[in-house]
């Protein structure tokens, strides 16, 4: 009787210290299992901490407009966007204006706009993508023939406040300058304007590394919508309401309004007594 006592004795600590052992086990890897669910989060949140802060470092580039007839303000200042030879209006006290054209494709409204501009003997910037030299090749001789600049908007109009591989940011510029090359025989000037207005701090200095004075705007409307074009009206009231001195305007040579206004707005601003210039002026 106590042989058998002690036989089930034993059999129950052996029970107990495998149970205990067993919940040892069980805690580690229950422990375990929660650092790991706890290093996963962390990581999570770390890159979604990272994705943010690069989303809140990029901007778009935006105004805000005061009175009538007076320069806006910018998403950042004159002073800022000059460390990265960086521009979007002139001087407050010149009434100056300078014309920029972004050329995204080519659908029958150059002629008119570099027409308007050679009766008026008005300088523009026209700002092209790959696909405009690779589709209008004569056109943008022309341009050259008239005595216009070329600028660089990259060769496939990618948000570049995305690109942070300074080699891949340097091909979308070098691939335009190359083709430009290529059909007109000469140099493409050192002027670039970003696709969209979207930068970042990081692919302004970029482009200033590689030697780009950069040109956003203070002047523009909607007018890249080829199935919904603004009326002459419209465009005009928009555009004549908010001209100043030393204003970078920016048009889209896709708009048929423009190709149809243009004549009568460079008229207009003339007799207001504005000056049209190259912005190779904001250089110097």
């Amino acid at each position: 009787m106590v042989k058998k006592h002690y036989k089930n004795g034993l059999m129950l600590g052996v029970f107990l210290l495998a149970m205990f052992f067993l919940g040892r086990s069980m805690g580690a890897i229950a422990f375990g299992l929660h650092l790991q669910r706890e290093m996963s989060i962390r990581e999570a949140a770390g890159s979604a901490l990272e994705n943010t802060q690069a989303l809140l470092s990029a901007e778009n580039w935006g105004l805000g407009f005061g009175s009538e007839g007076t320069q806006p303000s910018g998403t950042a200042s004159s002073d800022k966007l000059k460390e990265y030879n960086a521009y979007y209006v002139g001087d407050a006290e010149e009434k100056k204006i300078y014309l920029t054209f972004d050329c995204g494709y080519e659908n029958g409204n150059s002629s008119a706009i570099l027409d308007a501009l050679k009766r008026h003997n008005a300088p523009a910037t026209f700002f092209v993508v790959g696909h405009f030299l690779e589709s209008a090749p004569e056109m943008v001789k022309r341009m050259v023939e008239d005595g216009h600049t070329v600028g660089n908007h990259t060769y496939h109009h990618y948000d570049m406040s995305k690109i942070s591989d300074p080699a891949v940011f340097r091909k979308e510029m070098d691939d335009v300058r190359t083709l430009f090359q290529e059909i007109t025989g000469t140099e493409m000037e050192m002027y670039y304007r970003p696709p969209q207005g979207k930068y970042s701090k990081t692919n302004l200095q970029m482009a200033k590394d590689l030697g780009y004075s950069t040109f956003f705007w203070s002047l523009a409307y909607v007018d890249w919508y080829e199935d919904k074009q603004p009326t002459r009206e419209e465009a005009l009231n928009k555009l004549n309401g908010r001209i100043h001195p030393g204003a970078i305007v920016l048009l889209h040579s896709t708009s048929k309004t423009n190709s149809k206004i243009l004549q009568e707005l460079i008229q207009g601003w003339k007799e207001q007594g504005y000056k049209f210039c190259s912005i190779d002026n904001l250089l110097t």
